[in-house]
């Protein structure tokens, strides 16, 4: 029995009859969120990350040099690696070829404490059995002892016996599977998902070949670099670091690079630092990456702060009785930190958080030792370093006077709200929303048209700040941000609190057209950057104002694109071709009446709204860099590059 389920019984008499055993795999596919996060793209593409980080935790063993992971035409996926190639024996437990108990049992694998393997990323031995559930076909071929031998399988249930079809003169493993569409709700890959996720592998693996290669006939018109990548860096996860500051200025030359172990653990740390104004610290466990941090970090951000500090004082830099915070001896940096561990502890099956204490005190010491003798070997790197972070914490200081100053002047603390904002009746953030609207005209029209029970509306004028330029002591009391801080009561920065939040919907309601897209484009940059959890947790939209009205008599529809324009123009002809339609493009917010801003924006039953996510923090963060950082040159090769995909830019 693998799993019992309890069913809420619907009739009074509860008994055996209700008790619900599922069989094998069948609780993967009754329940297939539990095991790889959701059926939505996000799940699609961790079908492919399963398989792969069976092949990683071969390359972590010593085992294999060569991964191969390939998008065949209908969306069929193919891994391939040249490791020791999976065991093809009998198992002894079950009687079964090893080859068949892991694609078919759950919990199932070399990775709990038989020896095969010392570290991995596949924590609880479900990754092959799952994928396997969750195709609509899967075959597995392993070159081993100079024979290919040969499994199918259909969701998850054999449909061929092990096999041995051939001879070979190599070993590995090779998986073709393709996702059921009776599971997913979307079917096609993206190649820059995958591509991503390679990359990461090959900068966590130094010296391991990982190739990617996208075959679907619909790629084939692409440039070459979008649909194939052979990704080896020999340098590890210091490239990382490089790649993450492609586009930065960075303040010391080379990467400082620190790594340690102890017993059957270790530690790997690489970490620069530029002149922007931003932490970038990317974390991994077994090659998983741990989007919410854990142990690890924590030991890597107590000991970087200790250690700036102590060399500040020895050195003279840091004056007597000052100190650094750790937000200042973080500013401009960019950090990878890498651990393996043979028990690794993470929340849950989708490895979000370490939470292996022993990690914490594993890279502190290592950091505390290695970083220290570093700085006292390169000088001119510890100078750098800390005039950065005296720098900043500097800024810091004149931001909590910024802060202090403002409170007093707008009466912040007494709750006093901004003069442009016209608030809601509800109290409960829960049930709020704020539309932020650029423009007088637009705001007049949206507080007329608006339900004041629960939608508040905040006007703004002109083009505000750009945050990605600026520190925190200039956005206290810029008077274009000013009034959205305020409004949403949260804070910015290390102060943002968001049980504070005033309103759990906070949506962007800008033209739709280009100076709307950049107004937008600053709104998201100043979020991220300062209230980066109001994206993370899925608070942040943007409003979609229709592009068209369509007039027939007294018959109006509004269209949001163009093809929408042209159905609904012939929708409204019907049996009469040659009717006259009348078409006007909607120029802006304002134009519209209280009314229709309310009909085709504003009304819960009827409004599209687009929520603004946070799947990748790295990209993210690089492409605010490149579109609103400094660097002129990164931002001109961006649009070169993605100028073929502007079909109009007047959307």
């Amino acid at each position: 029995m693998d799993e019992e389920k309890l069913l809420r019984p619907e009739a009074e008499n509860y008994d055996a009859s209700q008790i619900q055993v599922l069989e094998g795999l069948e609780a993967v596919r009754k329940r297939p969120g539990m095991y790889i996060g959701s059926t939505s793209s996000s799940g699609l593409h961790h079908l492919v990350y399963e398989i792969v980080d069976n092949a990683i935790d071969e390359a972590l063993a010593g085992y294999c040099k060569h991964i191969s992971v390939a998008i065949e035409e209908g969306d069929v996926i193919r891994v391939e690696d040249d490791g020791r190639g999976i065991p093809v024996d009998i198992q002894p437990q079950t009687g079964k070829p090893a080859l068949e108990v892991v694609f078919t049992v759950l919990h199932a694998g070399g990775k709990f404490g038989g020896g095969g393997y010392k570290v991995s990323g596949g924590l609880h031995g479900v990754g092959a059995s799952v994928v396997n559930a969750l195709s609509e076909w899967l075959e597995v071929e392993v070159h081993k002892g100079g024979s290919i031998y040969r499994m199918r399988f259909a969701r998850g249930v054999k449909t061929e016996d092990m096999t041995v079809v051939g001879t070979t003169d190599r070993e590995g493993t090779v998986v073709r599977f393709k996702p059921d569409p009776e599971v997913f709700e979307e079917l096609v890959y993206d190649y820059g998902t995958l591509f991503k996720r390679m990359q990461e592998q090959a900068f966590l693996n130094a010296g391991l070949h990982i190739t990617i290669t996208d075959e679907r006939a619909s790629s084939a018109s692409l440039p070459e670099d979008e649909r194939a990548a052979s990704l080896c860096y020999e340098g590890g996860i210091r490239e990382f670091v490089e790649y993450l500051n492609r586009n930065k200025n960075a303040l010391h030359p080379d990467v400082i690079y620190v790594s340690g172990a102890r017993e059957d653990s270790e530690a790997e740390i690489a970490l620069q630092y530029n002149d922007s104004y931003n932490e970038v610290i990317v974390s991994f466990a077994n090659n998983i990456h741990t989007p919410e941090g854990g142990m690890h970090e924590t030991g890597f951000k107590t000991a970087l702060t200790r250690v700036l500090n102590a060399y500040g004082k020895k050195t003279g830099l840091l004056k007597e009785g000052d100190s650094l915070s750790g937000e200042d001896c973080r500013e401009g940096m960019s950090a990878i930190i890498s651990v393996r561990l043979t028990n690794p502890q993470f929340e849950g099956q989708t490895k979000q958080k370490l939470g292996n204490s022993e990690m914490r005190t594993l890279v502190d010491g290592i950091l505390q030792e290695k970083l220290t003798d570093f700085l006292e070997e390169n000088p001119a790197v510890g100078r750098a370093v800390l005039d950065k972070a005296i720098t900043a914490s500097k800024a810091r200081e004149a931001a909590r006077k910024a802060r202090e100053s403002v409170r007093r002047k707008t009466g912040l603390e007494s709750g006093q709200m901004p003069d442009k904002l016209q608030d809601c009746n509800e109290r409960d953030p829960s049930l709020c929303e704020i539309y932020i609207v650029e423009g007088d005209s637009a705001g007049g029209s949206a507080i007329q048209g608006r339900d004041s029970r629960f939608q508040a509306i905040l006007s703004m004028w002109g083009k505000m700040l750009n945050v990605e330029k600026a520190r925190a002591d200039k956005i206290y009391g810029n008077d274009k941000l000013q009034p959205v801080i305020t409004a949403l009561g949260a804070g910015i920065g290390d102060e943002f609190n968001l049980e504070k939040l005033r309103y759990h919907k906070v949506i962007i309601m800008a033209d739709a057209d280009v100076d709307g897209a950049h107004i937008r484009t600053l709104l998201l940059t100043f979020f991220f950057r300062y209230m980066r959890p109001l994206i993370e947790q899925g608070y942040v939209y943007s409003a979609v104002p229709p592009l068209y009205k369509l007039s027939r008599g007294k018959t109006q529809r509004v269209a949001y694109s163009d093809a929408e324009r042209d159905a609904i123009s012939a929708e409204m002809r019907g049996d009469n071709p040659n009717v006259k339609i009348d078409i006007s493009r909607f120029k802006g917010l304002g134009e519209m009446d209280p009314h229709e801003l309310w009909d085709t924006t504003m009304d819960p039953e009827k409004r599209s709204l687009r929520r603004i996510t946070l799947d990748d923090a790295v990209a993210a963060d690089q492409i605010f860099t490149v579109l609103m950082g400094e660097e002129v040159e990164p931002r001109k090769q961006w649009i070169e590059r993605n100028a073929r995909y502007a079909v109009n830019l007047d959307y």
